[in-house]
């Protein structure tokens, strides 16, 4: 039994809507003045312009980025709830919105569940749905639950992100644009990177992951964008030779290598400290898809195949105490006749 944690998809939307507020807002650079993000509380986007009297200029502005809410339920109703107060203008996923993207969010964790054990070859595995934010699953034929939270209990979520510097300082201050994120190479223990917060591309735009090695023959994971993917890092890299460019899997950097030439014909390889194995395993994760939200798992149960010898054993005693107790009730009530 898993929980989803819905809440930190908001986050993630209002991050990726920080382009479009950004590059709205500085087409009125000449009534709002300068504008900035601010560090704000979860689910919230905070932006601070600086000219207060036309901060209903500013809500206005960016009010046209809502869209309608798709849902039955959410008929008449915007995606975006954008309010100003002082000089700054907050916005946040409105409740239909809010509703509407918990349960995409359930039902996409609910497929990629799915995905994930069919591409572990089990049988017959059942998930569904038995709360507001929950999942039961039940997979045969894993050795443990171990096995099974190891394999779709990972989150994840591949982004790739461009790199503003290195630092060995993990409390070091970033800009509310920005996050700072651990190494998960070995060979860069207590190095952390700065990274802009919004990623040029993610996860979602992989059609295909597989294991392969890299020119040192090391295990690694190559993969394949999809149209528009390869179209945005085909710009992008194109745009910063010489740069460094993070490859990142939920929350720790993999590598990030140096653009050497424009990457263009929409394959990549993500290389890191791999074995055939754990390479293999991130391919298939990588293959279902990133799950949109962590999860907290509850309650855990194992059934091992021993309790089917031990109702064999139960079935086979209570056969025999019920025949004797029926001999006994035939003998007593109807004396040797009801023994025959």
């Amino acid at each position: 039994m898993a929980e989803v944690n819905t809440e930190e998809v908001y986050s993630r939307r209002l991050d990726s809507l920080w382009p479009d507020v950004r590059d709205a807002l500085r087409d009125a650079r000449d009534t709002v003045g300068p504008i900035r993000r601010q560090e704000s509380a979860p689910g919230e986007l905070v932006v601070r312009i600086s000219r207060e009297e036309a901060i209903a200029d500013a809500v206005a502005l960016v009010r046209e980025l809502s869209q309608p809410v798709v849902t039955l339920t959410g008929v008449g109703s915007e995606t975006l709830d954008v309010r100003g107060e002082g000089d700054l203008v907050i916005i946040r996923l409105s409740e239909a919105e809010q509703a509407a993207t918990d349960d995409r969010t359930m039902q996409q964790s609910l497929e990629i569940i799915r995905r994930r054990v069919d591409e572990a070859g089990t049988r017959e595995p059942t998930s569904q749905r038995p709360g507001q934010d929950r999942i039961l699953i039940q997979v045969p034929g894993l050795g443990s639950a171990q096995e099974l939270k190891e394999l779709i209990g990972t989150t994840a979520q591949l982004t790739f992100q461009p790199v503003i510097t290195r630092t060995s300082d993990s409390n070091a201050t970033v800009e509310p644009t920005q996050v700072l994120l651990p190494s998960a190479d070995a060979d860069e223990q207590g190095l952390f990177y700065v990274l802009e917060r919004t990623p040029v591309i993610t996860g979602e735009n992989l059609t295909d992951a597989q294991l392969g090695f890299d020119q040192n023959n090391l295990a690694a994971v190559t993969f394949t964008l999809d149209g528009p993917g390869s179209r945005l890092f085909c710009e992008y890299t194109r745009a910063n030779i010489e740069r460094p460019f993070a490859i990142v899997l939920d929350d720790e950097v993999l590598s990030a290598p140096t653009i050497r030439d424009a990457i263009c014909s929409g394959n990549g390889q993500i290389t890191g400290n791999f074995t055939p194995q754990t390479a293999t395993d991130l391919a298939v994760l990588l293959r279902a898809g990133a799950l949109p939200a962590d999860l907290t798992f509850l309650e855990e149960r194992t059934i091992g195949p021993e309790l089917g010898a031990d109702s064999i054993e139960a079935g086979r005693i209570a056969a025999i105490v019920a025949f004797a107790a029926v001999l006994a009730f035939m003998g007593l009530s109807y004396g040797r006749f009801g023994i025959f």
